[in-house]
């Protein structure tokens, strides 16, 4: 038997042990009510777990919402959130989902925190699963100690094999147009995952996946470029001065990622380069025109939330509803979250101990998709100095691909919104563009405009 022969029958062994292991009606849930929203949900949100690894002893955590508009031809995206560590439930309520916590109601200590909709959530235009990846992330966990143990690559390898998978037991959404999405640290990961998508369709691995591209916001791709990008992000806005910047460049020779790394012997290149540090770190670097927060512990003692509090700028305080919400035991329960599997939910897991970055960029890999018959949409909030702009402009002119439409504004609602460059290398498009007034990440800060633009790039019209 051919080698391309034993690798479709495998694929199709693959698919029949997953539907024979599998209970799908104990494995996936329909929620129609949850904890803190008032009535029967207006759309369709599934929950599930669905397990990956040779012995499946890794579970990985989901929620799908329907699109809002037409579910069997809208594309399905998979939604990831960087971190390392973030859960896709951040995603969902403070960025892109159907849901968003109420600010402005009033909270005693007993209260679960409440939602209300929001008018611009991306399931507007598309179907969304909300993926927890990688385990130890959310409510994604593993059945013994060694499975916990993970790095970029097996990641973006589980994510893979998740796909194959859910696809499988939702049928009727193998023929959408799929697109692999997410931001932050997810940077790296989306075009791994991709590439794993094409490597099983060459492969002639079943169910076929229908990619048609990748979405990345506000991303971490090449550690150079960020590092890179910084300080000329800095500079251009104004946190440090004309005479610092020329004296960084200079001392460090225009490279500054030995220096961040505490690897140099330059000591006038260090000296300029702790001086930026400093200018830069008494602002708020996800969005620099945001007050500057004290950080909040992940496990805080029970409060009584009030307007007041609620009303307070700092984002972090806002955070903390999804602390008390996901950790509910009324909330574990309309989830059909297994007991025992996760002690504490925090919305990123800062100790994953036992997660390798052994990705340093993933350039390498867009600059192989310049081959492939896929649309790439990239964009950043031009108010976000964590992961700047200028950082994703610096590894996007790595790849030589050429302008069709050169940088320029695109409006919502008669107002400039942001940005945008087109670059193409047939067959290969990529769009990038700027969100104005957005930070870390675009979404968050300024949904209307988010929702206008991925509205218009899936609909394949100029933002």
């Amino acid at each position: 038997m051919e080698h391309k022969e034993k690798l479709k029958m495998m694929s199709i062994i693959f698919v029949i042990i997953s539907l024979l292991i599998c209970n799908c009606e104990e494995e996936s849930h329909i929620i129609k009510f949850l904890p803190g929203y008032p009535a029967i949900l207006p759309f369709t949100l599934e929950t599930g777990y669905i397990g990956v690894g040779k012995l499946e002893e890794v579970e990985l955590f989901y929620y799908f919402i329907e699109s809002e508009r037409d579910p069997a031809i809208d594309p399905l995206l998979l939604w990831l959130t960087g971190g390392p560590g973030c859960s896709a439930f951040s995603g969902l309520v403070f960025e892109i989902g159907p849901l968003t916590f109420n600010y402005s109601a009033s909270y005693s200590s007993t209260d679960t925190p409440k939602f209300q909709l929001n008018p611009y959530s991306w399931t507007k235009v598309a179907n969304i699963i909300f993926l927890d990846s990688p385990v130890g992330t959310g409510f994604s966990y593993g059945t013994t100690a060694d499975a916990y143990y993970s790095d970029d690559i097996l990641q973006s390898q589980y994510i893979y094999e998740f796909l194959r998978k859910w696809l499988t037991r939702h049928s009727k959404f193998k023929a959408n147009h799929l697109y692999v999405s997410g931001d932050s640290y997810s940077g790296k990961i989306v075009p791994i995952v991709v590439q794993e998508i094409l490597n099983g369709n060459k492969n002639k691995l079943v169910p076929k996946i229908n990619i048609k591209g990748y979405i990345l916001g506000n991303p971490k791709t090449s550690d150079d470029a960020f590092t890179n990008g910084r300080p000329k992000y800095a500079h251009r806005i104004s946190l440090i001065s004309d005479e610092l910047y020329k004296s960084a460049r200079i001392n460090c020779r225009g490279d500054f990622t030995n220096v961040e790394e505490a690897n140099t012997s330059n000591t006038k290149c260090l000296e300029s380069f702790q001086a930026m540090l400093h200018l830069r770190n008494v602002v708020n670097e996800p969005h620099v025109l945001e007050p500057k927060c004290v950080y909040l512990s992940p496990k805080p003692h029970k409060m009584t939330l009030t307007k007041d509090y609620i009303k307070q700028p700092c984002r972090p305080q806002l955070y903390m509803l999804s602390y008390e919400w996901a950790n509910d035991i009324q909330v574990r329960e309309a989830l059909h979250i297994r007991e025992g599997t996760v002690d504490y939910w925090v919305r990123c897991n800062h100790s994953l101990n036992t997660y390798t970055q052994n990705v340093r960029s993933t350039v390498d890999y867009h600059e192989g998709f310049k081959k492939q018959f896929l649309r790439a949409l990239v964009y950043s909030g031009d108010q976000d100095a964590a992961i700047p702009y200028v950082s994703t402009l610096e590894w996007i002119k790595q790849l030589n691909l050429s302008v069709d439409i050169k940088w320029s504004p695109w409006f919502v609602d008669g107002q400039v919104a942001g940005y945008v460059t087109q670059y193409w290398s047939f067959p290969y498009r990529l769009t990038f563009s700027t969100v104005k007034g957005a930070g870390h990440t675009a979404p968050e800060y300024k949904p209307r405009e988010s929702l206008a633009m991925i509205d218009r790039w899936l609909g394949l019209s100029p933002l």
